[in-house]
């Protein structure tokens, strides 16, 4: 029996899942800080459109590029060590923005710079839970870690109300003690699997072997689909419904934050079926479903109840996608590379949500509806079908040949 059976049939998996989802959502909710004030920046500074835009993306990007050297140094330091490295880190920007970086567009964005810190804590955890649990566990497990995401939702809940009821620092002070709490704790608590894989060699020869990994781009290209598709439906979604639909902002708030919490809470769902399934059928399944869904839409129906039911079951595909596809990455990905190829999907991933929205802003500009926009999701989730059920395939009958 291998040394993650062994672990896995004890409580200690459990532990360190939760401690690092935990982790996750701390680090999350630290990242999205900025994205709430976007409006009240602008007012209170005076920003153009594309400035607020820049603020917002701007931690976005670099906690999504930064995923890159962040996995690949897991690979070889461990989640013992960077959990609480990338958890104390995030702690200096966020109290820089809290108690000195309101007064101009440059300290905002310099402080949103090293924000993006919170945002690289996904590429620490996938390769630690990874090794927690023995492979017909790893869906389930990574996919839970992956709710982790809903961190974003604390946020988005939370920092406007503190600011008004507590003062412009409040929710950076409060969400600062709470990463020192975490820091703490996870550096007492965590520990890494027994018998891991570590890395060898420098970062650079790392990480060239992982770009030749066939998975790290056939995973990037599926998950730039699904959680690309979830970044950009929750950043674009209240603009869609006011624009194409008449909603009021609240009632348009509401109906995306239904579109949030249904995604994330199928991606654990995405990763147990794959664990029982296969990621393959799986996440041919999803992508047909929101071929389906994105061209229904595509037709602009009445939002009740058609398009509320394309759009929740995109949520609910988009979603299961997302943990499908890391299930993907535990089952064929060598165990020592596990964390270089979560930074380079992550980073796929994140910044997939940028296009979409750009794309639906440039053609409703254009052509005064959002139908042609939708219609290019459909052909790009057909595309992903054939993907998946093509090369995704052959990889992972190689792979079980080979084990």
């Amino acid at each position: 029996m291998a040394v993650g059976e062994k672990t896995a049939s004890g409580r200690m998996p459990w532990v360190m899942l939760a401690l690092a989802t935990l982790g996750f959502a701390v680090n999350f909710w630290a990242w999205a800080l900025l994205s709430p004030l976007g409006p009240r920046y602008k007012e209170l500074l005076g920003l153009s459109a594309p400035q607020q835009a820049l603020l917002v993306a701007v931690p976005v990007i670099v906690g999504s590029l930064g995923r890159i050297p962040v996995g690949a140094l897991t690979d070889r330091l461990g989640g013992r060590v960077m959990f609480p490295l990338v958890s104390a880190a995030t702690i200096v920007p966020v109290l820089f923005i809290g108690v000195a970086g309101q007064s101009s567009l440059a300290a905002l964005l310099a402080g949103g710079f090293f924000l993006g810190i919170g945002g690289t804590a996904f590429a620490v955890g996938v390769p630690f839970v990874n090794a927690w649990f023995p492979p017909h566990r790893r869906g389930l497990a990574v996919g839970i870690f992956g709710a982790g995401m809903g961190g974003t939702a604390i946020s988005a809940l939370t920092t406007v109300n503190l600011v008004e009821s507590a003062g412009a620092a409040a929710p950076f002070v409060i969400t600062a003690v709470v990463l020192a709490v975490y820091a703490v704790v996870s550096w007492l608590v965590l520990r890494d699997a027994p018998g891991r894989g570590v890395a060898g060699g420098s970062l650079t020869a790392r990480l060239a072997a992982t770009a030749r990994l066939p998975i790290t781009w056939q995973a990037c290209l599926l998950y730039a689909v699904a959680f690309g598709g979830y970044v950009a439906f929750s950043v674009y979604l209240p603009a869609y419904l006011q624009t194409g639909y008449g909603l009021e902002q609240a009632d348009a708030a509401s109906r995306m934050a239904g579109f949030v919490v249904l995604a994330v809470l199928m991606r654990p769902a995405g990763g147990w079926l794959s664990d029982r399934l296969g990621p393959v059928p799986v996440l041919a399944g999803v992508f047909s479903v929101v071929a389906v869904m994105a061209a229904i839409q595509a037709l602009t129906p009445a939002l009740m109840p058609v398009g509320t039911i394309a759009f929740l079951t995109m949520a609910a595909a988009l979603g299961a996608g997302s943990g499908a596809t890391f299930a993907l990455v535990a089952q064929v990905t060598p165990t020592d590379k596990v964390g270089s190829v979560t930074g380079l999907v992550g980073a796929a991933g994140g910044l997939g949500g940028f296009v979409p929205p750009l794309v639906m802003g440039f053609i409703y500009g254009r052509l005064g509806s959002y139908g042609l926009g939708l219609a290019l999701l459909a052909v790009t989730a057909a595309l992903s079908v054939v993907l998946t059920l093509t090369a995704v395939h052959a990889l992972t009958t190689a792979r079980a040949h080979a084990q």
